[in-house]
């Protein structure tokens, strides 16, 4: 077994206020359960009130999932700087702002600046974005940052994967999502192709 495939990847995960919380709360465990992560997590003000309104989860069962929690308003912390070595960042769920100021480099906040030094150093940067209708300029912003290999991942659900349940869409979602960073779901049901 080769060095790199023993070794965990430091993956930056930040939740933003979109609706999708359970999702979010899903990726922390696929991530966890992978035993393939360290996981370094960032959590907006609306994240938490979105939290209470989603979940019946406590914010500290969410940090209970992290291997290292920071303060969003905290633009100092580890993350916000590119010599901090990670293989990317994923937000889950990212608000059409959360969307805007990564698109517009406007880091003001943790998450924001730790979005910035993953492009900067050109490290894989996914977005699961949640708004429904989508207006022009959130289309803009998602064009955007597609262009400079941002991977857009909507909230939406699948049906070829016969799910059963929300979770079972959620867990699609999320298998999708962690498959850019080389981990794999367990139970995961891909497409197969046409017989």
């Amino acid at each position: 077994m080769k060095a790199e495939d023993t070794q965990r990847k430091r993956i930056i995960v930040g939740m933003s206020g979109a609706s999708g919380m359970p999702v979010g709360i899903l990726m922390l465990h696929a991530l966890r359960n992978s035993g393939k992560a360290e996981i370094h997590l960032v959590v907006t003000d609306a994240a938490k009130t979105t939290l209470q309104c989603e979940s019946e989860f406590d914010l500290n069962v969410l940090y209970a999932l992290a291997d290292q929690v920071y303060d969003v308003r905290n633009i100092g912390g580890a993350i916000a700087s590119g010599s901090f070595p990670c293989s990317g960042m994923i937000v889950i769920p990212c608000s059409m702002k959360t969307l805007a100021g990564i698109a517009s480099g406007y880091a003001d906040n943790l998450l924001l600046r730790a979005a910035d030094v993953t492009l900067k150093e050109g490290r894989r940067l996914v977005l699961v974005v949640r708004e429904c209708p989508m207006s022009a300029i959130h289309l803009r912003n998602m064009a955007r940052l597609a262009e400079i290999g941002v991977g857009i991942f909507p909230l939406v659900m699948t049906f070829y994967n016969k799910p059963e349940t929300i979770e079972d869409m959620s867990a699609h979602l999320v298998s999708r999502v962690l498959s850019n960073f080389g981990i794999e779901v367990p139970g995961n049901r891909s497409w197969k192709g046409l017989s």
